[in-house]
């Protein structure tokens, strides 16, 4: 598959045993040996996979969670933008978190199993499953493992869980935080100042397809 051209409205999304977890529709910034680099506009409409009473998995204990049944909701995204960095072949992301102001407020690194691209021509996107165990990245590369409770809590229910093995998630942190210990790229302060283009529009409404099956 060739590389998504920039300026390019793709959906990234969470699948969790072939249902969506989330879906959020990105721009394209690069896509590149180092990566696919994309926006995610503050405003945008994203899907998020509740239960029926309208709360999320993080609202409950697993053990109730894995008993409901699910809807996805849509709803504008909270917060300022995101950029994400999908580094090829690799079991996570690395997010830059910005104020409302645009200032650079952090990295976010998201451990999931490696990515994978569709492109149906009207609508591409990428697909990942969410590992739950993060790690926090201050703009000092002071770190913190986040969501150790939650992932331990849900590496208890195996036959419900999107997680099978604990042991290479925690592997490909400790290889990250390498990186962030050395100030080594992502981490350099590459895209600190990154401004999305004026010329961008927040959609209205998630593309057509947005909800394809994985």
């Amino acid at each position: 598959m060739t590389g998504f051209a920039p300026g390019r409205l793709v959906v990234h999304r969470n699948l969790r045993h072939g249902r969506l977890g989330w879906v959020r529709p990105c721009r394209v910034v690069s896509d590149d040996p180092r990566g696919l680099l994309l926006w995610l506009a503050a405003r945008s409409p994203v899907a998020n996979e509740v239960a029926q009473d309208g709360r999320g998995m993080r609202d409950m204990p697993f053990a109730e969670w894995v008993t409901l049944p699910y809807r996805l909701h849509v709803a504008p995204w909270r917060g300022p933008g995101v950029l994400m960095l999908t580094p090829p072949d690799a079991a996570h992301s690395v997010w830059w978190f910005f104020t409302d102001s645009g200032e650079f407020a952090g990295w976010y690194v998201n451990l999931e199993e490696p990515a994978v691209r569709w492109d149906d021509g009207q609508l591409a996107g990428v697909d990942i499953v969410d590992q739950d165990l993060d790690i926090q990245v201050g703009p000092d590369l002071s770190w913190r493992w986040k969501d150790e409770e939650e992932f331990a809590e849900r590496l208890g229910f195996p036959s419900h869980y999107w997680v099978r093995d604990e042991a290479p998630v925690r592997a490909e942190g400790a290889r990250v935080v390498k990186l962030i210990e050395a100030g080594e790229f992502p981490f350099d302060g590459t895209w600190c100042d990154f401004r999305p283009d004026p010329q961008w529009t927040v959609p209205a409404a998630l593309p057509d397809g947005w909800d394809r099956r994985g």
